[in-house]
């Protein structure tokens, strides 16, 4: 598929074929997209927890949901054969700035004004979600509360020094609501974009 319509076709999925499994070699194959995907000092300190099993997936779900009686997002999201946690470590930063042809070998954190583990983890996690569409797939990004990251961790043995930055759900897709944020329209070039100077 051309680069061009990949990202034109890639939008958030909230409901999956549940009959159809991936393949773990397809999922390897996403990951290895994610991997090539740019680090501050080629760091690399992205992690990723695939849950592939019905029973880790339904342990992630008790993890990060209240156990109510689940909502039309939750019910989608639920089908969807493969979830994948994309985990920041930022220790593998300061460890490497602090290597001698980067030397900042006192680790201090203010060096940093934007968490670049972070931004790495993000720009791996877009791999990731464009390769799934590449791939004929669906997937959607989306974030745990912050309240059930005691509940995750505790799930699956993921330590304090990783920073869970979010959940890719993937798997084919099914009939699907859009999203009404959708009706918000999509900012133009000209809307978002300066040149030579900021301008609002």
């Amino acid at each position: 598929m051309e680069f061009t319509t990949t990202v034109r076709r890639r939008r958030m999925v909230r409901s999956y074929d549940a009959d159809r499994p991936v393949a773990r070699s397809t999922v390897a194959a996403l990951l290895d997209l994610a991997i090539r995907a740019p680090s501050a000092g080629f760091s690399q300190g992205w992690r990723f927890l695939v849950l592939d099993e019905a029973s880790a997936r339904d342990r992630f779900w008790a993890a990060t949901s209240d156990g109510g009686e689940p909502d039309r997002w939750l019910r989608g999201m639920r089908t969807a054969p493969v979830l994948i946690l994309t985990l920041a470590d930022k220790q593998a930063y300061l460890d490497r700035y602090a290597e001698p042809d980067k030397g900042w070998s006192d680790r201090d954190e203010n060096r940093w004004p934007v968490p670049y583990w972070l931004v790495d983890a993000g720009m791996a996690s877009l791999l990731i979600l464009l390769g799934s569409v590449d791939a004929g797939l669906g997937s959607c990004f989306f974030g745990v509360p912050g309240e059930s990251l005691p509940q995750l961790r505790a799930a699956f043995g993921i330590p304090e020094r990783l920073t869970p930055v979010g959940v890719i759900s993937i798997g084919y897709p099914a009939a699907d609501r859009r999203s009404p944020s959708l009706g918000r329209g999509r900012r133009e070039i000209d809307e978002v974009t300066s040149y030579n100077q900021y301008q609002e």
